[in-house]
């Protein structure tokens, strides 16, 4: 195919048009949410306690961190333990890792509305641990858990088997090898998908209204019922009587998202470049 031919420039005004569209798509929606929520943000909003005088969002920032850290906390050991698992020590060609593999792949496509009548049903009612922090961790743990394990799966697959061969070579385990030689340069692969799995708690509703209720306080223990601030902002704009507060929720929404990424990205690339043996500095 010839650079100049009118299919090539096709593909060509193709692309050009889908990245502009794009862009002004994300640029036009960022904007929004600043030019509407950055006038309203005010000092009253992030006051310890929520009262309907000021609709503070500090409890459910809170909230937020502890979902989080436990939601992380269980989806990670056990998603990148199944992935080194299905890389390094099963059987090339087992059937039962090519059903795990489509089993991850669908379940990452399931709406979260699903994941919060599940959690709904199995965690708030079978188990009864009512509306709860608890009980919102877990329904979100299930809901990362693919993204978690197919993250460190493509991490692992991408490290040369050389690393592994030179390794067992020199007498190392097998055991060794995957926590000295293959983990280490898999790591801003694996931390990649924790961004998207912390992207995906950070702004998850449906499946947290189900499981960890809409209380606007900061919950006491784990066993009880809070807002993240997501379910925060949506319970604001639908009681429409605080929509210029929502505004505002929405752009430090924004900004935790901006944070958490700009900071994994950033310990990414230090892990990478330490890879490198600083070349890149």
């Amino acid at each position: 195919m010839k650079l100049k031919s009118p299919l090539s420039v096709a593909f060509f005004i193709g692309i050009v048009i889908s990245v502009i569209v794009t862009v002004a798509s994300l640029g036009f929606l960022i904007s929004y949410i600043l030019i509407n929520g950055i006038p309203h943000l005010s000092l009253r909003l992030f006051e310890w306690k929520y009262t309907t005088e000021n609709a503070s969002m500090m409890p459910a920032i809170m909230n937020t961190f502890i979902m989080a850290l436990i939601a992380l906390g269980i989806a990670l050991p056990i998603g990148v333990f199944s992935a080194i698992y299905l890389v390094e020590y099963a059987k090339k060609g087992n059937k039962l890792v090519g059903i795990i593999r489509i089993t991850a792949e669908t379940l990452t496509g399931i709406p979260s509305i699903v994941y919060g009548l599940f959690g709904m049903l199995f965690f708030v009612t079978t188990l009864k641990m009512g509306f709860s922090l608890l009980a919102g961790a877990l329904t979100l743990s299930i809901m990362i858990l693919p993204v978690v394990m197919r993250s460190t799966e493509e991490a692992l697959l991408a490290v040369p088997d050389s690393y592994r061969e030179g390794s067992f070579g020199l007498g190392a385990g097998r055991l060794r090898t995957v926590f000295r030689i293959v983990l280490p340069p898999a790591m801003p692969g694996i931390l990649s998908g924790v961004i998207l799995a912390t992207g995906r708690i950070v702004g998850e509703t449906a499946a947290l209204i189900y499981t960890a209720g809409t209380v606007a306080d900061i919950s006491k223990s784990v066993f009880s019922s809070g807002r993240t601030l997501a379910v925060h902002m949506y319970a604001l704009s639908s009681e429409g009587l605080y929509m210029n507060e929502a505004y505002a929720t929405a752009v430090v929404l924004l900004v935790v998202v901006m944070v958490l990424n700009l900071g994994s990205s950033y310990i990414a690339g230090k892990l990478s470049r330490a890879q490198n043996g600083g070349k890149d500095e």
